[in-house]
């Protein structure tokens, strides 16, 4: 009788976690397609081939037709109209030769999933995510693909929140989960069953790469080896690394306050001197950072006073200038060069 209790309340919890998870799925859907219907509030260009030329990525969080679907403006004219693809993506990276996608597949089930294809359209390789997508980068020779998703929670600031990191050959080939590769924190083994790991930045010989890892609430900025399947810690305090297209700088956010109102700044690591600067940006900022150039920061910051919307900003690492908006609606900016 107790077996057969037990057994009829897990089915109880079942189906409501289930319902939960189809009404999450529904109502999420019918706020995707309602967005999506009104015109746009920005000037568009629908696209019927990829853009070419220098050019910033982006995802477009301009309400109307047009809504979470990847866009680009040339990188001399950040102000021109945007040209609106037909891929909807959450996170969107993107280099000359390969577009990394992580998507939200809205229905009755949601799920979520990465997609990677080359500059004609093919699908190279795709793959399942965990949750709620993070965080994405390839590699500048486009041979490896890094992916960051939620397990649990919506937000590094939830507590108990789990990410899933994985890096993969844009080709599908599979690295594994930075969870099983060897790290060491100030000489030690890494093995607390809490431990997690995101934002991947890659270096240029792309086996070097940077992340965040955590654990005990602690985070550390980590330098991997692909091929050795090892990271060592750096510096702590450090998340969501990005690393100059000189390599001489990587950039992150830094928790610099705690509690209900915790803040994270935006932070620059010289890497040849150790000397970390800590830049004017005033909000708290949520985003893996991008490299306009080897001297200049874009990142999204969320519009508190639109649902769903959001600016990417820019700001510079060495003259104490403070931020500007650099594209209106928009987010997960990646720079093409």
């Amino acid at each position: 009788m107790k077996a057969r209790t037990q057994w009829l309340a897990l089915s109880s919890i079942a189906a409501i976690v289930l319902a939960g998870a189809i009404t999450y799925g529904a109502i999420s859907f019918v706020n995707y397609q309602q967005r999506q219907s009104a015109p746009s509030t920005v000037k568009t260009i629908t696209a019927t081939v990829r853009a070419s030329g220098p050019r910033v990525v982006f995802r477009n969080t301009a309400t109307g037709q047009g809504y979470g679907l990847v866009a680009s403006v040339p990188l001399d004219n950040p102000a021109a109209p945007r040209v609106v693809t037909d891929r909807a993506c959450d996170r969107v990276y993107e280099t000359e030769q390969d577009i990394a996608c992580l998507r939200t597949n809205r229905g009755v089930v949601t799920t979520f999933e990465a997609v990677v294809t080359d500059a004609s359209g093919k699908q190279l390789a795709s793959w399942a995510l965990p949750g709620i997508p993070s965080r994405t980068r390839i590699s500048q020779d486009s041979r490896f693909v890094a992916s960051t998703a939620f397990i649990t929670g919506m937000s590094y600031a939830t507590v108990g929140f789990s990410t899933q990191t994985v890096i993969k050959g844009a080709d599908g080939s599979d690295y594994g989960h930075l969870e099983d590769f060897t790290t060491l924190i100030d000489g030690d083994r890494l093995t607390a069953i809490d431990r997690n790991f995101w934002g991947v930045t890659f270096g240029a010989d792309a086996d070097t790469f940077y992340a965040t890892a955590a654990s005990g609430g602690k985070t550390w900025l980590v330098r991997g080896d692909l091929r050795a399947r090892t990271m060592m810690s750096v510096r702590e305090n450090a998340e969501c690394p990005s690393l100059s297209p000189d390599g001489l700088h990587v950039a992150y956010k830094k928790k610099v306050s705690s509690g209900p109102d915790s803040r994270w700044a935006i932070a620059v690591l010289d890497l040849a001197t150790d000397q970390e600067t800590v830049l004017s940006e005033k909000h708290s900022v949520d985003d893996q950072v991008e490299w306009l150039d080897d001297t200049t920061l874009l990142y999204g910051l969320v519009n508190a006073k639109v649902a769903g919307d959001s600016d990417v900003w820019s700001i510079p690492i060495d003259d104490g200038s403070a931020p500007v908006v650099y594209i209106k609606h928009a987010w997960s900016p990646s720079v093409v060069r």
